[in-house]
């Protein structure tokens, strides 16, 4: 229950942000009055003693979270993603949280994964090894299926973890609410909405049968995609506790030194990095949120491996459309039209002026491609035009800012591999290959003919709305405007025609 039984763990929180120093940082985040900044420092300074001291060799915000564990931990790599809310510089700090912690035995492991599929490890592995990997969530073990001896990776879910993430997010909720309500300034950074939307991503991952569904549809989409591999779902050894995918052997994207040895061209990994993410985003809709080097790993023959499942980003087809074509627009230097589809998309408030807009946009374009091919970052371009939108009231929208903060990672592996990389040059034929294809003459048909099919499907149904239509036209009082019955008539037509047109368009498309 979100209530006082939770000031403990207030006490405990603040105390440890005020003895690792994290204390400092958020207020400036939040800049509340100096009154209440002076009596947090008051209050706080007394209770540090009660607080983690944390690694001190960490920035304070991730040393602060890293100690308080797993629920902490997991709450700032979401905040990671999100720098409308904490601010480009702190998001950028978040991304270094560590997500790394002690194992927990592998005899639970096993009795956890034969409680949860029915039958002795033994029997289901032919080997199975002590954990490779530990994180927050959940722990990877290296396996080996009994009856088709392949090598898997098998994940488990820490035991307990439901229920200590449900105590500490049930803390995150009445935190949010205290410091609503003692500092309204704070209301712009929407304290509420940011733990219920930490809440449910959370809970999504502490499910691994969501997490197999994303990495199965990821696999499904990804599968003709040359040099990049998504790891297969075992879903006879999947449950809700238990994830069994293919086992993926390769030299994590962080180890350069090991690249370099192998022999593997930097350079095409650097763009095939850059444009398997925006090709995944703008084709399919569905990308990896979380590619940072640890998710990573490249093959012996160059191929792209993506591991870690849990967070994925996902694009409506219209979204996709929109973002193409600003990116376009960016790339083209076209900034009125980039200012027109925020208009168009409702991005930004109709009664904004879009001559300004556009030359404000210009602002943030112009100076990016003036620089050299080494200091053109799109994920700087992207953090310059939400500085601008919000500027202009475009409300924050989720999805974009988790596709801008994964395009800052992305471009980051991209920079790590080959830091001459020209962004722009790389994005642009994946960028115009989706615009030619979803903005141009075929797509108009394509879109003709889904709605020819709605049409369609519902046409048998057009008589006898028209005839309801009718009915209420000439039974219902007169009123001053009201349509005349030849009106109804008229739309009964229409719609009969546009029934037959839709037919034919089916039939012959």
């Amino acid at each position: 229950m979100r209530g006082p039984h939770n000031i403990w763990r207030l006490i405990r929180t603040g105390a440890t942000f005020q003895r690792t120093g994290a204390m400092d940082v958020v207020l400036d985040a939040m800049d509340p009055p100096r009154a209440l900044r002076f009596g947090a420092r008051v209050i706080g300074w007394p209770l540090s003693f009660l607080g983690l001291r944390g690694d001190p060799d960490l920035p304070p915000v991730t040393r602060a979270l890293k100690a308080l564990g797993p629920a902490y931990i997991k709450f700032g790599q979401m905040l990671s993603t999100r720098p409308d809310v904490v601010g480009a510089e702190l998001a950028e700090q978040l991304t270094y949280l560590q997500d790394k912690l002690p194992p927990f035995s592998t005899e639970i492991a096993r009795k956890m994964i034969e409680d949860e599929l029915g039958a002795p490890v033994d029997e289901l592995f032919s080997m199975f090894s002590e954990p490779v990997a530990a994180a927050s969530i959940a722990q990877v073990h290296h396996a080996r299926i009994a009856t088709t001896n392949e090598e898997v990776a098998v994940k488990v879910l820490r035991p307990g973890i439901e229920r200590a993430f449900r105590k500490d997010i049930d803390a995150f909720h009445f935190s949010a609410w205290v410091i609503e309500k003692l500092l309204p300034s704070s209301r712009r950074l929407r304290p509420t909405e940011v733990i219920a939307h930490f809440e449910s991503v959370v809970m999504g991952e502490l499910d691994l049968r969501l997490e197999s569904s994303s990495a199965s549809e990821f696999h499904a989409n990804t599968e003709g995609d040359k040099g990049f591999v998504v790891p297969k779902i075992s879903w006879s050894l999947t449950g809700r506790t238990v994830m069994t995918l293919g086992w993926a052997d390769g030299i994590s994207a962080n180890d350069l030194p090991a690249i370099r040895a192998a022999g593997l061209d930097m350079v095409d990994l650097s763009e095939r990095v850059l444009q398997m993410f925006l090709r995944h985003a703008l084709r399919d809709g569905l990308f990896h949120a979380d590619m940072h080097q640890g998710n990573l790993k490249f093959a012996a023959n160059g191929d792209i491996i993506a591991i870690d499942f849990g967070i994925m980003g996902q694009l409506d087809e219209y979204t996709r459309r929109v973002y193409a074509e600003i990116l376009y627009g960016f790339i083209k230097r076209d900034y009125r039209r980039v200012a027109e589809v925020h208009f168009e998309a409702g991005y930004v408030p109709a009664d904004r002026d879009v001559e300004e807009f556009a030359r404000a946009l210009r602002a943030v374009g112009e100076p990016i491609f003036g620089m050299d091919a080494t200091n053109i970052s799109m994920g700087r371009l992207l953090n310059y035009l939400f500085d601008v939108t919000e500027k202009f009231g475009m409300e924050t929208r989720t999805e974009l800012i988790l596709l801008q903060r994964t395009m800052v990672v992305v471009e980051g592996v991209a920079r790590s591999l080959n830091p001459n990389i020209n962004i722009w040059q790389v994005a642009k034929p994946v960028v115009e290959d989706y615009v030619l294809k979803a903005l141009g003459p075929r797509a108009m048909v394509a879109d003709l003919v889904k709605t020819a099919r709605v049409l369609a499907r519902f046409g048998p149904l057009l008589p006898s709305m028209a005839e309801a239509a009718l009915i209420r036209q000439t039974t219902t009082p007169p009123k001053k405007n009201r349509k005349k019955p030849w009106r109804a008539l008229a739309y009964m037509l229409f719609g009969a025609g546009l029934t037959i047109l839709s037919l034919w368009a089916v039939s012959v498309l």
